[in-house]
C-alpha cells in the first residue's frame, strides 16, 4: 500500500540536530556499530544457521518502516515468525482509550519457539546494525514505525520523525514493548526536544541492562 507523505510538513527552520551534532552522532553510530558487528559477527552467523536449521528460509525478515522525515526504508531482523506470517491476521486488542489495535502481543501464535527466545533476548534485532551502518537508522532515536501507523498520526506526532530513527531509544529504556509506540509518541518527542550527545550516551549505557532483563520484550 502506498501512502501520501505530502501531508507531513517540515519547518526547515526548525532544526533539531545541528550539522555539527549530526556529524558527531554519525561518527558515534559508525564507530560503535563497526565494533559491535566485529564482536557479534560469529553470533550473527550462528543465529542465522540456527534459524535456517530450525525454521527454514528465509533467515531474515524485511519490513518497510518510516525513517527520518518520512523516508521509507527496509528494516531487517532475524525472522521470528512462521513463514508467511504477515499474510495471517495478527491478534489485535484495541486500546480502550484510542481504539487503535495493539498488534504486538506476548502470546502471538505466529511466533516460533526460537523466535520467542530471540525476541526476549533482542538478538533478532542484530541485523539492524547494518541498517545503522547504511545510514537508514541511528543507534539511538525513536523506533522506526510501520507506515500504516504513521499514516494515522495526529500532526503533533510527526515531530518524532524529525531526527534519525533508532535501534534503541528513550521509549525502549522506559518500558519497551509494554508501551506500544503509537500510544507513547510523547516519550519520543521528549527525546527530540531534549536531544544531546550525552543523552544518546546515557541511553546506550542503559540499553544492555534493559536487554538483559528482557523487560517488556516479546
Amino acid at each position: 500500500m502506498q501512502y501520501d507523505w505530502s501531508i507531513v510538513r517540515w519547518d526547515e527552520d526548525d532544526v533539531v540536530i545541528s550539522k555539527q551534532q549530526r556529524l558527531v552522532k554519525r561518527c558515534l553510530d559508525v564507530t560503535v556499530t563497526l565494533m559491535l558487528i566485529g564482536l557479534t559477527a560469529p553470533l550473527i552467523i550462528i543465529i542465522g544457521c540456527i534459524v535456517w536449521l530450525m525454521d527454514g528460509w528465509p533467515i531474515l525478515f524485511r519490513q518497510q518502516r518510516v525513517g527520518e522525515r518520512g523516508r521509507v526504508f527496509t528494516m531487517v531482523k532475524f525472522r521470528t515468525m512462521i513463514p508467511g506470517a504477515e499474510r495471517l491476521d495478527p491478534p489485535a486488542t484495541p486500546h480502550p482509550a484510542t481504539g487503535i489495535p495493539f498488534h504486538k502481543e506476548a502470546n502471538d501464535p505466529r511466533v516460533t519457539d526460537l523466535g520467542k527466545w530471540l525476541r526476549r533476548s533482542s538478538l533478532d534485532e542484530l541485523p539492524q546494525l547494518f541498517n545503522v551502518l547504511l545510514g537508514d537508522m541511528s543507534l539511538v532515536g525513536p523506533r522506526p514505525e510501520l507506515p500504516w501507523i504513521v499514516a494515522q498520526y495526529e500532526p503533533w506526532q510527526y515531530r518524532r520523525l524529525a531526527v534519525p530513527q533508532g535501534l534503541t531509544g528513550l521509549w525502549q529504556v522506559t518500558g519497551r514493548s509494554r508501551n506500544p509506540m503509537h500510544l507513547f509518541t510523547d516519550i519520543d518527542i521528549q527525546y527530540v526536544q531534549n536531544y544531546s550527545f550525552w543523552l544518546d550516551i546515557v541511553i546506550l549505557l542503559k540499553t544492555p541492562m534493559i536487554v538483559y532483563k528482557g523487560d517488556g520484550a516479546f
